[in-house]
């Protein structure tokens, strides 16, 4: 009995020990980050808030940040005016859907192989493709805009799905990352798979790609933001709008209606539509996102 004491009277001289270690500095920076992350959430916070705002609040002066009486009046009144029109809202949804699916698939599949053969095999003009692609890197998505257009319509996939995958596939980025996260994939791994009687492609399968999990993550996570905000492939590819994406018509809906007081709710649940799912998707993969970047050695 006189032992049971004993072990409270530890813990609390541990917490108290911990205590003593933690300095004025160390409150100030915790304090400082904390603030710093509050102030960041607050656009996130003002889309949404704006999203369920009534009209009578949206145009209140001076402005609110936060909704006072929320609603779903803004949702209603997209959905019915997409209804009107001769293209209802989920068929550009669904072209959404489709196009994010087999492009996030494809660049997957594309840039994970690539990323194999130029980390853990040795060829001719190795060293030219591993420069042309940190060249590449280089290069704003605007100054390739003309070359990929007359490759798609030299090709003969304007207005076709394949219109908008066709330009994603080709992802410096996602391969840059991939070579930096297999190359720290030890050789012995590779070559006792291969001793075992690995094919090629079941070394591929089984073990670098398992491995890579944390990177294949971070290129899904930028492949899906990439092509769930497209604008560009809509506009410049396509002409049939059964084929066109949900970001062209919420980019088009807001700038159609940016002059009319009722678009103004429409416009601002569009939005939300267009945010949330990156929103989404980026808080469950992000520590993927990190772990990634530290094994790629990314600054």
């Amino acid at each position: 009995m006189p032992i049971m004491p004993i072990v409270p009277m530890r813990q609390t001289r541990q917490i108290r020990k911990r205590l003593r270690r933690i300095q004025p500095f160390d409150i100030l920076l915790a304090a400082g980050l904390t603030a710093l992350a509050l102030f960041m959430l607050l656009p996130i916070v003002f889309i949404i808030s704006q999203a369920f705002k009534p009209m009578n609040e949206l145009f209140l002066f001076p402005p609110t940040f936060l909704v006072k009486h929320p609603t779903m009046r803004s949702f209603e009144l997209l959905f019915l005016h997409a209804n009107s029109d001769v293209v209802p809202f989920t068929r550009y949804l669904f072209n959404t859907v489709i196009v994010a699916s087999i492009t996030l698939a494809s660049v997957i599949i594309v840039s994970t192989l690539a990323a194999y053969v130029l980390a853990k095999r040795s060829f001719h003009f190795k060293a030219l493709t591993m420069a042309m692609i940190m060249v590449s890197l280089m290069f704003a998505p605007e100054t390739v805009q003309i070359p990929r257009f007359l490759i798609v319509s030299g090709i003969g996939i304007t207005n076709t799905y394949w219109a908008h995958i066709v330009p994603h596939l080709a992802s410096p980025v996602a391969v840059f990352l991939l070579i930096g996260f297999i190359s720290q994939i030890p050789n012995e791994l590779v070559e006792a798979a291969k001793l075992d009687g690995a094919s090629e492609f079941g070394i591929f399968a089984r073990l670098i790609v398992p491995l890579s999990t944390p990177a294949i993550a971070t290129i899904s996570i930028f492949t899906f933001q990439g092509v769930w905000g497209d604008t560009e492939t809509s506009s410049l590819y396509v002409q049939d709008e059964t084929l066109r994406t949900l970001a062209f018509y919420v980019n088009s809906l807001a700038g159609g209606l940016h002059n009319s007081v009722a678009g103004q709710t429409m416009a601002a649940a569009a939005g939300l539509l267009i945010f949330l799912p990156n929103l989404i998707i980026f808080l469950l993969f992000q520590k993927r996102v990190l772990s990634t970047m530290l094994h790629s050695g990314v600054k």
